[in-house]
């Protein structure tokens, strides 16, 4: 039983205030910033922007850089993230030979001290899409042979499509970003280079790797390498780089890494920042990338819906997060308004419901209780007050026993949870009844037949699982499925 699910689970992000403050914070984009302030009318860039080398020098130095090759490499990066982000505003050269461009304070100066934590947010992602880039552009070893007699570049030459790079790393980033959202969120562990490399290069259904297979993850970890120290000052990843020792050691092969070294080939980890920027992207490319809260102020129907196949923690954190916004007076009421139907998500959305009702409190009883002879939420209802220790629980008819179970099972076959919880559940319902089989299959749900079926294939006891599939053949027949 499935129906469309988010491509991934939710993401705790933390508040904007929070995470403008770790943009700020971010090595590269406060560079970027410092040249920003420090530039003025004697300052003189070249035809793309760039700062003229005689100025690389002053520019490192303001920075607190070293005064070397190095440091005017990184004086340089920082300040074309400046021009790219918006900070600084270029004048091109004057068409007269040998003239420089200006640069002048951009419009985006002003947002990074007095703009909403959105301006900064959105500055910063700005700078995250030319970093992104810097990381997907080739290596030139040796740009002049690249450049013809006419002055212009053979690209062609080059075994290099941007495309297809950044379709790499993106495909990288996703990877991590799924592993660190279903391990914890910012809390998860680093992950070592070589299993990000081989989640993109070994297929999923390979035994033992060959040695080609075994080359090409070695080639992407170099690959990745380069790309994660290029990242990292944007503050998206922490990164510890592959040990430089291991690329003159003989015999080793980075694709093998013993588990006592694998730290030494490279280990990476989004930041809560990193988290939010890479979900940004997959946003912008269509991905649905859901994130906790973004249900909070929506009616109780779309609440159910979009947690309906959320991890049980998450589930919780978004019910959380929409009382709080909602507030408990009358939200039991519009949940259980919510819960109803007959499609294949609704068994799911009363299961959610009642773990909902359950944070609601005391206050949701006057609304549970006037449903206690609703069809489709009476069991629920009874359940709620009895588990609450409610007094004066009706007993419910027999009918309202077997619905509720084929329900309760349906809503679980949906969720596609744990198989071992879901034979446990199977066989616990059952077993409660001598006659259960006998009498199911007349249960009026639109899912009895595929319930019944799927006991007939989880029950342990041949006998029971034999009388789970009659009894599913009787229930097609009775609707003439």
């Amino acid at each position: 039983m499935s129906a469309e699910r988010p491509t991934l689970p939710p993401v705790r992000l933390r508040t904007e205030a929070e995470l403008a403050r770790d943009a700020l914070a971010a090595p590269l984009l406060a560079r970027a910033v410092r040249l920003a302030r420090w530039a003025g009318p004697e300052t003189r860039v070249g035809a793309g922007g760039e700062l003229v080398e005689a100025q690389l020098p002053a520019a490192a130095e303001h920075l607190g850089l070293t005064a070397d090759e190095e440091g005017a490499a990184e004086a340089s990066e920082a300040w074309r993230l400046a021009v790219d982000a918006g900070l600084v505003d270029v004048e091109d050269p004057a068409e007269a030979e040998g003239a420089d461009g200006t640069a002048a304070a951009g419009e985006n100066l002003a947002l990074i001290t007095g703009g909403s934590p959105q301006d900064v947010l959105s500055i910063w992602l700005d700078g995250l899409e030319a970093v992104h880039a810097d990381a997907t552009a080739p290596v030139f070893e040796d740009f002049a042979g690249l450049v013809g007699e006419d002055g212009s570049v053979d690209f062609d030459s080059l075994d290099w499509d941007p495309e297809v790079e950044a379709e790499f790393l993106d495909g990288v980033l996703g990877n991590l970003y799924l592993l660190t959202v279903g391990d914890g969120g910012a809390d998860a562990a680093p992950v070592p280079l070589p299993a990000l490399a081989a989640s993109m290069i070994v297929p999923d259904d390979m035994g033992e790797p060959t040695d080609d297979i075994l080359e090409q993850v070695s080639e992407a970890m170099m690959r990745l390498d380069d790309q994660f120290r290029v990242l990292e000052p944007i503050g998206i990843v922490e990164y510890r780089p592959v040990d430089e020792a291991l690329l003159v050691e003989e015999g080793e092969d980075a694709a093998a890494a013993d588990d006592e070294d694998v730290t030494r080939y490279g280990m990476v980890k989004l930041t809560p920042l990193g988290l939010y920027g890479i979900r940004a992207r997959m946003l912008e490319a269509g991905v649905d990338a859901p994130a906790l809260g973004d249900l909070a102020d929506k009616g109780a129907d779309v609440l159910l819906g979009g947690i309906a196949y959320y991890p049980e923690t998450a589930a919780r954190g978004e019910i959380e997060l929409w009382l709080t916004r909602r507030g408990a007076d009358g939200a039991a009421a519009e949940l259980l308004a919510a819960a109803r139907g007959t499609d294949r998500q609704a068994p799911l959305r009363r299961l959610h419901c009642q773990e909902a009702l359950a944070l609601v409190g005391a206050e949701a009883e006057p609304a549970v209780r006037a449903v206690l002879d609703d069809a489709e939420l009476g069991g629920l209802a009874r359940v709620w007050l009895a588990e609450t220790g409610a007094a004066d629980v009706p007993a419910p008819p027999e009918s309202m026993i077997f619905w509720l179970a084929i329900d309760t099972i349906a809503a679980q076959l949906e969720a596609e949870g744990d198989l071992e919880e879901l034979q446990d559940l199977v066989e616990g319902l059952a077993g409660q009844h001598s006659g259960f089989f006998g009498e199911a299959w007349r249960v009026e749900h639109p899912a009895t037949a595929e319930v019944l079926e799927a006991m007939g294939r989880l029950h342990s006891d041949k006998k029971k699982a034999k009388e789970a599939r009659k009894a599913a053949f009787k229930a097609r027949s009775r609707t003439g499925a």
